[in-house]
């Protein structure tokens, strides 16, 4: 599989690339990624050197919940860490946009994964800038005080807060799942068919929906503007979830795989004296 393909390595246009791609087998070769990403956290958390922050955003429907559940299954409990971020909370609002982001950050030997990211601050605030009159920032006192300038500041300084990260030992990876409108069409269709699904919907995802062209406009933005070197966006095709879920672990596995995690050597103190240990252990 040609992994750079959905990396956002230059200027792109989101009209331009399929939402659609079908890979046969795809349930049976994310088994055999589950346990390569499961051995790779397991020597991650050995070597203490590095943590991994796996960044997902994409449209209502585009499966983000049932990925994070199929593709970190076999990964130890202790090794990866979900957040989902919600409305902001009082105290949230009380603090930056990205406090509440940094507090949840993954310690070093750990996958932490973002269910929504700290760019829903440049994106559902942008196609509804009165959320922004929630964070009380000085100088903003009506939506019209809120323009593009605003929003690209914010980006910078979301680059800069990843350029931190990664120079302090973080991984930042960052996906985005790639719905087409009619998919999730049909998507929001199942949920209010299924019986066991219908929970799920809400009048909202319509009002949302009918606003799709300015969220694939901010995605694009921020696709354009945030995707570095160190800390790349992928687009993942998301109309087909089994495909979707195997790129993005194949993806997750392929940049993990570069960092050539070691598991730590035994002290040379330790190594004189194993048999020594043995004999203890073997005579009680």
């Amino acid at each position: 599989m040609n992994l750079e393909k959905y990396r956002v390595s230059q200027k792109i246009k989101l009209q331009n690339i399929s939402t659609e791609e079908v890979i046969e087998n795809a349930e049976k070769q994310l088994k055999k990624l589950r346990k390569k990403l499961s051995k790779i956290q397991n020597t991650m958390y050995a070597e203490g050197k590095y943590g991994a922050l796996i960044c997902i955003q994409g449209m209502d429907t585009s499966g983000k919940d049932s990925l994070i559940r199929e593709v970190f299954k076999d990964v130890n409990a202790r090794g990866v860490v979900v957040h989902s971020f919600k409305v902001p909370t009082e105290l949230e609002l009380q603090h930056d946009f990205m406090w509440r982001h940094y507090i949840a950050l993954p310690a070093k030997g750990k996958l932490g994964v973002f269910n929504r990211t700290h760019y829903e601050n440049v994106l559902v605030t942008r196609v509804h800038p009165e959320y922004i009159l929630s964070e009380n920032i000085p100088n903003i006192k009506t939506v019209n005080d809120i323009n593009d300038d605003f929003y690209h500041d914010r980006m910078e300084r979301i680059n800069q807060f990843e350029n931190h990260l990664v120079k302090n030992g973080t991984i930042v990876l960052k996906f985005f799942l790639n719905l087409s409108k009619e998919e999730q069409k049909n998507r929001l269709l199942r949920r209010l068919n299924l019986p066991h699904k219908n929970w799920k919907f809400s009048e909202c995802d319509l009002k949302e929906r009918k606003l799709w062209n300015k969220y694939q406009f901010c995605y694009e933005d921020v696709l354009n503007r945030t995707s570095k070197e160190n800390a790349p966006w992928f687009i993942v095709p998301a109309d087909d979830k089994p495909s979707a879920r195997l790129i993005f672990a194949e993806i997750l596995v392929n940049e993990l795989e570069k960092y050539d995690f070691k598991e730590p050597v035994l002290s040379k103190k330790v190594a004189d004296r194993i048999d020594e240990f043995k004999a203890q252990l073997n005579n009680e």
